[in-house]
């Protein structure tokens, strides 16, 4: 028998480590902490991390079996990654070999990639360079390649070509072949910045920026809470400069996928640097390439949404959290961390500055300036002495509207295109309708495995649950009566759409939510065409909320917001406040005054009297009184125990045992509500019931949190269900 075991966090739903067997003829010395590994799991191999190597075992011999090999012989993971890990499986109560396998990229965790490697760029040959269309009538594809080729200025990589639906390598290894391309090796890719662009900060910006410098050595959390277009992402290029100089690495998170290219484009003009992207629009080898040239010290900016917080920093400087307030940073499935508050705890491991920013910022990040815990680094005022929006509701009570759009909506929509200024009009819901209805029976079409209505989309001819995707034809009668008589009920983006190309034949207009924007480059080419002048009218989703800088907007019309005025989630008045807030915010970001006209059912209620004329910070100080009258976040501390099934009896009996368990358990310090069903009990099929547990402090919740776990986990009726913890939840769905 060997003298040592190696202690393995293993990719499975089990709060535990595994014990192994080293390989045949290996040594101790040939094991650290860190290593990633192939084990055998039963019929199937996994992969895991060795998380610690002790020399005693519970196992009997023949319960013992060696790993299969070593994934990597140095360390990719840091003592402080795995202090990080841990952490984050103890903080969120999840078993940690998942925890491991969702912060690696795939390629990294399963071995096939362990080191960078180099890139392939494309540049047009002399002789490519000599040839005319006319050489390529027999080949189109290469005909594309060439034209595109030509606008480059510099060698471009695989990524240059992304947006092409169509397999591009082929016609492009055949261009080799003739010589009329050629492939040069690069892995450290350096962007040369264009004429980098005067920049005079104003003096709140100057401030911050001068605060969070003198800091670069220590941990801080810094909340940059400035206004839409007080320059906050200045405020970020000017301290990634200061740190890029001193040899240091940053890390910058997104909330969204769509906001990173502009964003990259940005730096690219201003830093002179390696830059590199991580998001799920990217694939598993682009990836983990990011991950490794970050880790190894390669790139100096890491720019990503929600998992790149898990990417290891050879030398690390600072940490950005854009939007710190969207609810896309909380994981909502299967490891449900939040991005935010990893990232947090990542800085204080480096012990270097965090700058949490946002117009907009969440209550309990303002609860924690108030508690001197962050640095609350406030900017007020526009840059370049833009003018804050004109602000203003419209009273559709009693109106007769056109599909919802009322006429001093449409009126101030024809002055603004006569000026050929451009309009954003906000709906938050895409689709063309949310009901389709039967005036003959009253039949609505709802979802069979859903408690929702299936959405109509006009343009696909499809009804389309938002919830689980089942997707159905546009019937032509009644499925109830077999009458013809169906209508569309209430409005989508696509419903807005149609109507403005009734009043505005001949003006351009850009439809942005996920169903236009679902392709590769999609985005891009909407926001290039709109800062080129091109589309004159934006309809969209809360997309188009998010850090977009768009000088040519002077109006921002908010077609329907009611529904977020009356919610049973306490967190809603707070949510329809930041989006309101936020989209007004595109409104006359340069010079031209911009004006936000919100049509309203409701002009007298309190919310949004309040925004329009004391601000989202006066809002917020009147929330958190009370939330802290109702014992709410972030004055307490909260978690969901959430249940689902395809039998509600098996749900109902997991309840019941769990109840009687908890009787076992220390709630002195803890209250338990419910268990209830979920505001939308059936989902997917599936019905879905709640716990939710509360306390003044974190501790004696994770203390009753881990006892729960310990028990729920011995439950018989615990195998028919499906159950996770929600720490810090955001929403009760």
């Amino acid at each position: 028998m060997p003298k040592f075991y190696l202690n393995i966090a293993v990719d499975t739903p089990l709060f535990r480590l595994f014990d192994y067997l080293p390989i045949k003829q290996s040594t101790r010395a040939d094991y650290q902490l860190g290593q990633l590994v192939s084990v055998p799991f039963g019929k199937t191999q996994k992969a895991g991390v060795i998380l610690a190597i002790s020399t005693t075992t519970h196992l009997k011999a023949k319960q013992l079996k060696p790993i299969n090999a070593l994934l990597d012989r140095s360390t990719l993971l840091s003592l402080q990654d795995i202090t990080l890990f841990k952490w984050a499986s103890g903080y969120y109560h999840h078993p940690i070999g998942e925890v491991f396998a969702q912060a690696l990229p795939k390629k990294i965790r399963s071995g096939q990639i362990s080191q960078i490697t180099q890139e392939k760029l494309y540049s047009l040959s002399t002789l490519g360079k000599s040839l005319q269309q006319q050489d390529f009538n027999r080949s189109p594809k290469q005909a594309v390649i060439w034209q595109h080729l030509k606008k480059a200025e510099n060698p471009v990589n695989n990524e240059y070509f992304s947006d092409f639906s169509w397999d591009w390598r082929t016609p492009i290894k055949s261009m080799v072949k003739k010589k009329w391309v050629h492939i040069s090796q690069q892995s450290n890719v350096v962007n040369s910045p264009a004429n980098e662009p005067a920049f005079s900060p104003n003096s709140a910006q100057q401030a911050a920026i001068d605060t969070i410098a003198d800091q670069q050595q220590s941990f801080q959390t810094y909340l940059l809470d400035g206004i839409t277009g007080s320059g906050k992402t200045e405020v970020y290029l000017q301290l990634i400069q200061k740190v890029i100089a001193n040899g240091k690495q940053v890390l910058i998170l997104l909330p969204e996928i769509t906001l990173t290219p502009q964003l990259a484009a940005r730096f690219q003009q201003r830093l002179a640097t390696q830059m590199v992207i991580s998001h799920s629009g990217l694939n598993d080898t682009q990836r983990a390439q990011a991950w490794l040239k970050l880790k190894e010290g390669v790139a100096n900016i890491l720019l990503g949404t929600r998992s790149a917080v898990f990417t290891p920093m050879k030398a690390p400087g600072l940490i950005i959290l854009d939007e710190e307030h969207d609810t896309s940073f909380k994981q909502q499935e299967g490891f449900r961390y939040s991005a935010r508050d990893v990232a947090i705890m990542r800085a204080r491991d480096y012990n270097i500055p965090i700058i949490l920013g946002s117009a907009t910022p969440s209550l309990e990040s303002l609860y924690n300036a108030q508690q001197k815990r962050f640095v609350h680094l406030l900017l007020p005022e526009r840059t370049a002495g833009a003018a804050k929006p004109d602000i203003r509701l419209i009273d559709c009570r009693n109106q007769r509207l056109d599909n919802h759009l009322s006429k001093p909506m449409l009126n101030a929509i024809s002055k603004t295109l006569k000026r050929h200024e451009q309009i954003i009009l906000f709906v938050n819901r895409r689709g063309f309708a949310p009901v389709l209805m039967c005036h003959s029976c009253g039949w609505v079409s709802e979802c069979r495995r859903c408690d929702s209505r299936m959405v109509i989309h006009k343009n696909a001819k499809l009804l389309k649950c938002h919830h689980c995707g089942v997707e159905h034809v546009i019937p032509k009668n009644c499925p109830s009566c077999q009458q013809a008589e169906l209508f569309p009920l209430g409005l989508g983006t696509e419903r807005i759409e149609e109507t403005l190309l009734q009043h505005f034949p001949n003006i351009p207009i850009s439809r942005i939510d996920r169903d236009t924007t679902r392709q590769k480059g999609a985005m891009e080419k909407v926001i290039d065409n709109i800062h080129n002048g091109g589309a004159q009218i934006l309809v969209g989703t809360q997309m188009l909320a998010k850090g977009h800088h768009f000088p040519n907007v002077t109006l921002v019309g908010m077609i329907d917001i009611d529904a977020g005025l009356f919610s049973c989630d306490f967190r809603a008045s707070e949510r329809i406040s930041q989006l309101i807030t936020q989209v007004a915010g595109r409104a006359g970001r340069e010079e031209k005054l911009g004006r936000v006209l919100i049509q309203t059912h409701h002009p007298d209620h309190p919310l949004l009297n309040t925004l329009i004329q004391r601000g989202y910070s006066s809002f917020a100080n009147d929330a958190l009184l009370e939330r802290q009258q109702a014992e709410l976040p972030p004055y307490h501390y909260q978690a969901l125990l959430r249940v689902n099934a395809i039998n509600e009896q098996d749900v109902l009996q997991f309840l019941k045992d769990t109840q009687q368990a908890i009787t076992t358990i220390d709630t002195q310090h803890v209250s338990i509500f419910g268990p209830v069903p979920a505001p939308m009990l059936k989902k997917a099929g599936r019905f879905r019931y709640q716990l939710l547990i509360q306390s003044r402090q974190r501790k004696p919740r994770h203390q009753f949190l881990k006892a729960l776990l310990t028990t729920v986990q011995q439950l018989k009726s615990s195998r028919k269900i499906r159950w996770s913890i929600d720490v810090d939840p955001v929403d009760l769905y």
